[in-house]
C-alpha cells in the first residue's frame, strides 16, 4: 500500500468545518472538507513533543522525546521511516518548505530519501541577501521587524525572502503542493511509494497573496497598523499587546492561509483522483500543534500549559479498508502513533511500542482503544497529560536540575545557535530505548534567552466534556480525580522509563 503523510503546520482544528470550526469566520476549505467527509476523523489526537523539530522527530522516528531531549538530529540509533520505507521496497520521496530541516542541530531527517524537495525562503531562513529599502518599512512594520534582536530573530530575513513575491503561485504553499502534485504526475506508476509532505504554512507569518488575503476582513491588507506576525506571549499586556481590531485582523489571515493551504491541496487530491490512487493508498493530514491566535490571551505558543488550542490536534486518515471511513473516531492518539501506523503499513518492525502504537488496529476496526493516556509537553516545561476527557497539568519545579541526553553536543535552551560544550558531561547507556552510549549533561539558560525561557505554568486539571476550553481548574474541587490523574502521569512516566528527574520535577517519586 502507498503512503502519503501531509503535515499542515501549526493548524488548529477549531478553525476547520470538519470539527465544528467554532472561531466564529467561516473559512473555506472544499479540499479538507471532502477530504474528510469520506476519512476518519479522529477527535482525540494529541500531540506530544513540542515544537517543530520534536514532532518531527516523534512523526518519522517514533521516539516520544520531549523527556529526555530538546530540539535536536536524528540519533544515529533511530530507525527513520524513510530508510525502513526503503528497505521494504517503497520509492520515497520528501518535499517541504520547512526550513528547520537544514539546520545543522536538526540534520538527518531527510537523509534516507530517495528524493526530496526544499521551498527556500520561509519564515527565518537565511536565504536572500539584497539589502532592504524605504519602500519595504510598511512591510516590516506589519511582521514587527526588530534589528535590535539578534539575528535571525529580527524577522528582516523574512521581508527580503519574499520582497518579490507577487503571484499566488510565488506563495509556500503553492509550490510545496504543486512539487508534489507534479511528483505524483512523475511517479504514480511505481509498485508502492511513500510520499511526505511537511508543509511550514500555515504556520506564521500569517502573510498571504492579495488574492487570499482580503477573504476574511474589511480591512485594507497592507495597513501597517495591522500585523500579519505578532510576538509570541500574552495579547493583553507586555510587548505583545494588540487591539481588538489588531487582533482580528490576525485571525483574519491566519484563516486565509488555511483556505490558501487547502486550495493547492486540493491539486494533491486532485491528483489521486486523476490516477485512481485512492484505492491503494493510505493518506494521513496531521499537524505538529496548534497556534493561540488570542485563546486565553495568548498568541503564538508561549511558556504556559499546553492547553488543548494547542495540544489537541487534527487528524485525518483515509484507509482503502477502513471501518471508519466517512465518521468519527474517539479514541485518545498521539503524534508519535503516526510513525508506527506508517511503519506496519508498510511492513517494517516497530522497535518502540511503549512510545509508539500503530493506529491500523483502530482504523480496521479490529480495536477501540490502543493508548490509556497521552502525554505532551516542551522540553523541561510543564509536564501535561490527558486520559482522553481529562487534562492535567503540572508546572516543574525549576530548582532541580535539568539534562539533555544525546549523542550531541546540541543547545537545548537556544536550538537556533551552535551547540556548546559543557562543562561537566557524563557519559553512559541512560535511553531506556537503545543501549548506545550518549552524553547527559545539565542544561544551563544563557542569561540573554532567560526572558524566553521563564514560564507561566500552573498546576491545573480539567474535565473536557463539560469544560472543553478549560476554564473551571478543578485541581481543589475534585481531589480523587487529582489524585487519579497524578497517578496516571506516575503510571505513564514509569512505562516510558522516564528520566529521575522527569518525575522529581513534577513532584512524583520514581518507581
Amino acid at each position: 500500500m502507498n503512503i502519503i503523510l501531509i503535515t499542515v503546520d501549526s493548524l488548529n482544528k477549531h478553525y476547520l468545518k470538519a470539527y465544528g470550526e467554532q472561531t466564529g469566520i467561516d473559512v473555506q476549505t472544499p479540499n479538507l472538507d471532502r477530504f474528510a467527509a469520506k476519512s476518519a476523523i479522529f477527535d482525540r489526537h494529541y500531540s506530544g513533543s513540542l515544537p517543530c523539530m520534536p514532532a518531527r522527530r516523534e512523526l518519522y522516528t517514533g521516539i516520544q522525546e520531549f523527556l529526555w531531549r530538546s530540539w535536536g538530529p536524528v540519533e544515529p540509533f533511530d530507525m527513520p521511516i524513510a530508510r525502513a520505507a526503503n528497505q521494504q521496497g517503497y520509492v520515497t520521496q520528501f518535499i517541504t518548505d520547512q526550513f528547520h530541516f537544514f539546520h545543522g542541530y536538526s540534520h538527518g531527517y531527510y537523509d534516507d530519501y530517495q528524493g526530496f524537495e526544499l521551498i527556500r525562503g520561509h519564515e527565518l531562513d537565511a536565504w536572500k541577501t539584497a539589502p532592504l529599502g524605504d519602500e519595504d518599512q510598511s512591510f516590516l512594520q506589519k511582521i514587527h521587524y526588530n534589528p535590535k534582536l539578534p539575528e535571525p530573530f529580527t524577522r528582516g530575513a523574512y521581508a527580503k525572502n519574499v520582497k518579490n513575491f507577487k503571484e499566488e503561485e510565488e506563495f509556500f504553499a503553492p509550490r510545496v503542493f504543486q512539487t508534489a502534485e507534479q511528483w505524483l504526475e512523475d511517479n504514480h506508476t511505481h509498485e508502492k511509494f511513500m510520499l511526505v509532505i511537511d508543509s511550514f504554512d500555515v504556520h506564521e507569518p500569517f502573510h498571504n497573496p492579495d488574492s487570499i488575503a482580503g477573504m476574511y476582513t474589511d480591512e485594507d491588507i497592507h495597513d501597517p497598523d495591522l500585523p500579519i506576525w505578532a510576538h509570541s506571549g500574552r495579547t493583553d499586556e507586555g510587548n505583545g499587546k494588540l487591539s481588538e481590531r489588531q487582533l482580528a485582523f490576525i485571525r483574519s489571515q491566519y484563516a486565509a492561509k488555511i483556505t490558501l493551504v487547502d486550495k493547492w491541496l486540493g491539486k494533491v487530491f486532485n491528483k489521486l483522483d486523476e490516477h485512481q490512487l485512492w484505492d491503494d493508498t493510505m493518506v494521513i493530514v496531521t499537524s505538529d500543534h496548534g497556534h493561540y491566535l488570542g485563546e486565553r490571551n495568548l498568541m503564538g505558543k508561549p511558556s504556559y500549559n499546553n492547553y488543548n488550542v494547542l495540544a489537541n490536534i487534527p487528524l485525518i486518515v483515509w484507509h482503502p479498508q477502513g471501518a471508519h471511513n466517512g465518521s468519527r473516531v474517539s479514541s485518545l492518539t498521539s503524534t508519535v502513533d503516526l510513525y508506527a501506523t506508517m511503519m506496519v503499513t508498510l511492513g517494517g518492525e516497530v522497535r518502540h511500542s511503549e512510545h509508539s502504537r500503530s493506529l491500523l488496529p483502530i482504523l480496521t476496526g479490529q480495536a477501540s482503544i490502543i493508548r490509556d493516556w497521552a502525554i505532551y509537553g516542551y522540553f523541561g516545561r510543564a509536564l501535561n497529560i490527558t486520559d482522553g476527557r481529562h487534562t492535567y497539568h503540572v508546572p516543574p519545579d525549576e530548582n532541580i536540575p535539568l539534562y539533555n541526553y544525546s549523542t550531541m553536543y546540541i543547545n537545548p535552551v537556544a536550538f537556533f545557535f551552535p551547540g556548546y560544550v559543557p562543562d561537566k558531561v557524563e557519559a553512559g547507556q541512560f535511553l531506556p530505548y537503545t543501549n548506545a552510549t550518549v552524553w547527559k549533561y545539565e542544561v544551563k539558560v544563557p542569561s540573554e534567552f532567560a526572558i524566553f525561557t521563564k514560564g507561566k505554568y500552573a498546576h491545573e486539571l480539567y474535565d473536557l466534556e463539560y469544560d472543553p476550553w478549560q476554564e473551571n481548574n478543578l485541581l481543589d474541587s475534585s481531589p480523587e480525580l487529582h489524585t487519579r490523574m497524578k497517578e496516571l502521569l506516575g503510571s505513564a512516566l514509569s512505562q516510558l522509563q522516564a528520566p529521575s528527574e522527569a518525575f522529581t520535577r513534577a513532584g512524583l517519586v520514581p518507581k
